[in-house]
């Protein structure tokens, strides 16, 4: 089975979004989220979108909708705005919070934009945003530079078409092809240390959980990490779980 992704073009309908001299957000987010999506399914990627033409939906109807369609990932497509216009300029990532596949996935796509010529102002944590509180799968909230700065609407303007393959680079360089990933896995880490006894206290009290744990040894460090999952929502509701027990983990990928 190909990986699902469904793309969100932020705003719409009678939201415009951030405005700046007649431009608005929603119509720059709508193009690049088209083309996007098209580069994203020549690569082999099953793609939903949230919407294709100028419609307003909710962020919750948007949260629901990508759980409802049961997708793997949710990647958002949105145009920073500052106070005062040409004071900020850059590419931002949002997550819910720094972990897991989908705070790489938003690493990678900042690192590609960067590349076309965009200032990389990182990723940031965004819990109470609906679209990242209520998805069900890793999702990433994208912000394409400044609408309301005229350097980053030039590099948008002049490199829309380079843009796209670039958000789509990362995410190919996070999950690799969509036919590949069909032989990848995926494991937990919930901790690393120097010290072999604090690995090992770790890796009992998860043992007693009945969570199927071990430590690897590699490069100084003793990793502790649960399971060898086939597939990703397997994973990802692991790592779920854990995290409800109070546990910081990370999930991590390899063919």
């Amino acid at each position: 089975m190909p990986i699902s992704i469904m793309l969100d073009a932020g705003h719409g309908g009678f939201d415009p979004g951030a405005v700046y001299n007649g431009r608005q957000e929603k119509d720059d987010a709508l193009n690049l989220v088209l083309l996007l999506g098209e580069i994203l399914q020549q690569r082999g990627f099953d793609v939903e979108y949230t919407r294709t033409t100028d419609i307003y939906e909710s962020p919750f109807e948007k949260a629901m909708e990508a759980n409802a369609a049961g997708v793997d990932y949710f990647i958002s497509i949105h145009r920073n705005s500052f106070p005062t216009p040409n004071t900020a300029e850059g590419v931002e990532s949002l997550v819910f919070n720094k972990s897991g596949i989908k705070y790489e996935l938003a690493e990678n796509i900042n690192a590609r934009l960067e590349n076309i010529g965009f200032e990389n102002l990182g990723v940031k944590e965004r819990p109470n945003l609906v679209v990242l509180k209520r998805t069900r799968m890793p999702s990433v909230l994208v912000e394409v530079g400044f609408i309301n700065s005229d350097s980053d609407n030039m590099l948008f303007d002049k490199n829309f078409e380079a843009i796209a393959a670039a958000i789509a680079d990362g995410i190919s360089d996070t999950l690799g092809s969509s036919t590949s990933m069909q032989s990848m896995t995926y494991e937990i880490q919930v901790g690393a240390f120097r010290n072999e006894l604090y690995a090992n206290r770790l890796l009992q009290e998860l043992l007693r959980q009945d969570y199927p744990a071990r430590i690897e040894d590699s490069d100084g460090y003793y990793r502790v990490r649960i399971g060898m999952f086939h597939n990703l929502d397997d994973a990802t509701q692991m790592e779920q779980q854990l995290r409800r027990s109070g546990y910081q983990t990370l999930v991590l990928s390899a063919e």
